[in-house]
């Protein structure tokens, strides 16, 4: 009998071996605009299949559902598919979680498997694909209109979305912004989309203009811009018409892709080049104005730095002044007047320095030199600005410095008057207080007294407390209610708000677990939880109510509640957090 069962076993065995429940993907890595095959494929049929959530993805097709079975050389095989369709929604690494289905008892579950989402991608047309194209009445163009420009010279970037006259756009939606690593980047606000007519590949096309750029490449080589994505809900004409004569529309839905661009980047020429040339590029006039050029003793002039014309103006710093030390300088007051129209940023920047002379006499500030190249002439220019002098006509003069000192000194250590001290009276006169004296007084014998009538008192506030430490029961009762308290302390800020209260009702009862029993949250079944708490010698009741209200917790939050309801659940979570902490060991 043994033999029987044992050989009963093992065929048992080799038959649940047999199971096979595997997911199968077209691709591993596919493009944001790409689409992906899922076949959930299993060997015997199995029941209750169910799939995962498909997060990163939409569900575009499907399930579809195919059964085979056939007969080989007398042997039998079965084929059981669930096939989905799937659209990525984010670019990265996306898992496809395990899917499960049910035979003969038991569970099986698919291996989970991860997918490389990356930027969209061109991909040839697919006349069979009629479930995410529609033909060629879609395009999605990145128009740049210089694609070797110089390091720090502008370009353009104008993002136009293509569609033919007989199909409509209900909704776009972004999948995929545009990067500009190694660019500095200006988007110009478009206020209203407005609809233009055009031709895409020689054909007439109607455009819309999504977005217009700035760009001004940061380094020299070979910059790559990745492209913009759309996922675009559009109403195509049928071949039916309604009882009107007019043509039938039907949805559908094309994700498309402006595609990478690459630009190619000139550095700045080496010939030629300043010495003091900080990076400008553009097509600049330079200023250096000073306020006034002569001053009194205190006075003050501002100098004003200023660059103004196109280029890259937020780019570069503007050159110092040098002044001679007896001009104090304070740190620029730095202004930027600049727009950033479709063909570059263009305005002024300035800094503005407050000079304040120390003493009397002229002082010139040296011409200031400012280097640019432009880029339209290919070569670098250099302004100098006009030598600026500043007249103080009054004031110490700087040769007077030492005597200014010297006289200073002097005069801090000299004694102007011997009668400065003549305010202190050199004489005392002492007069006798005759006041009683304190030692035998009344109030000292009162004073000495007052100790005797708090001894009773103590007496009695010392029987009390032994009277209440005496009290186990009463005073852990106590202590138990103030734990309660505290982990509902949140839950009781919310009576009133089902699905909050709930939450940190929950939330709490998880907290006290994790404090008493050292369990983490993704360890609390219900089932460990009864094991755990009547291992620590709690009584069922109380273990049946705690466990019913967090299930409760769950339910309450989508389900009809009222303020009573709510309350009573909140004194059954303080009654059984009280017993529980009474209870276990």
């Amino acid at each position: 009998m043994k033999k029987y069962i044992f050989i009963l076993f093992l065929s048992m065995q080799s038959l649940m071996a047999q199971v096979q429940f595997e997911a199968k993907l077209s691709k591993t890595t596919l493009g944001l605009n790409e689409r992906l095959r899922i076949d959930f494929v299993m060997n015997v049929d199995g029941d209750n299949f169910n799939p995962p959530s498909f997060d990163g993805f939409r569900v575009v097709g499907g399930p579809s559902q195919q059964v085979s079975q056939s007969w080989v050389n007398g042997k039998s095989s079965f084929n059981k598919v669930y096939t989905y369709f799937l659209l990525p929604t984010q670019r990265g690494t996306v898992t496809i979680r395990q899917a499960s289905i049910e035979y003969q008892g038991q569970t099986y579950k698919t291996t989970p498997i991860s997918v490389n989402v990356t930027a969209a991608v061109e991909q040839p047309r697919d006349p069979n694909d009629t479930s995410i194209s529609v033909n060629d009445a879609l395009h999605l163009v990145a128009e740049v209109n210089k694609t070797n420009p110089y390091l720090n010279e502008p370009i353009t970037v104008v993002y136009k979305l293509y569609f033919s006259y007989n199909i409509g756009i209900t909704n776009w939606r972004e999948l995929d912004k545009p990067k500009y690593n190694d660019f500095w980047s200006q988007n110009i606000d478009i206020k209203q989309l407005s609809a233009e007519e055009g031709t895409y590949n020689g054909e007439k096309f109607r455009y819309v203009v999504l977005r217009k750029t700035v760009l001004y490449p940061q380094k020299s080589g070979k910059l790559e811009i990745e492209p913009l994505s759309l996922d675009i809900d559009v109403e195509l004409p049928t071949n039916r018409r309604d009882i009107f004569g007019r043509v039938l529309m039907t949805r559908d839905n094309k994700r498309v892709s402006a595609g990478s661009k690459v630009i190619s980047v000139k550095p700045l020429p080496e010939s030629g080049k300043p010495d003091d040339f900080t990076g400008a590029v553009g097509k600049f006039d330079f200023q250096v104005v000073p306020s006034r050029t002569t001053l009194k003793h205190g006075e003050s002039t501002d100098l004003d730095i200023s660059v103004t014309g196109t280029g890259n103006l937020k780019l570069f710093n503007l050159p110092k002044p040098v002044v001679p030390s007896s001009l104090e300088m304070y740190e620029p007051v730095h202004t930027e007047n600049v727009s950033t129209p479709l063909s570059g940023m263009t305005g002024k920047i300035s800094d503005k320095y407050t000079i304040i002379p120390q003493y009397k006499g002229n002082y010139t500030i040296k011409p200031i030199r400012f280097s640019y190249f432009d880029f339209a002439a290919g070569i670098y220019k250099t302004v100098t600005s006009q030598e600026i002098v500043i007249s103080v006509l009054d004031g110490p003069s700087a040769g007077d410095k030492q005597d200014i000192v010297k006289e200073n000194v002097v005069v801090k250590n000299q004694i102007s008057n011997s009668d400065q001290f003549k305010y202190i009276h050199l004489k005392t006169k002492l007069s006798p207080t005759n006041k009683k004296d304190f030692f035998g007084s009344t109030l000292f014998y009162s004073l000495l007294a007052l100790p005797l009538f708090f001894i009773p008192l103590l007496i009695l506030f010392k029987k009390k407390k032994e009277a209440i430490d005496g009290d186990v029961i009463g005073n852990k009762l106590k202590l138990n209610n103030k734990l309660a308290k505290k982990f509902l302390s949140e839950a009781k800020k919310q009576l009133g708000n089902k699905e909050p209260f709930y939450v940190a009702l929950e939330k709490s009862l998880h907290n006290f677990l994790k404090a008493k029993l050292k369990i983490e949250t993704s360890e609390m079944s219900k089932e460990k939880i009864r094991t755990i708490l009547s291992e620590k010698n709690a009584q069922t009741e109380a273990i049946d109510l705690f466990i019913n209200l967090t299930e409760n917790c769950e339910l309450a939050r989508y389900a009809p509640s009222s303020s009573v309801a709510m309350q009573q659940d909140y004194d059954k979570a303080v009654l059984v957090i009280s017993e529980l902490e009474k209870q276990i060991a």
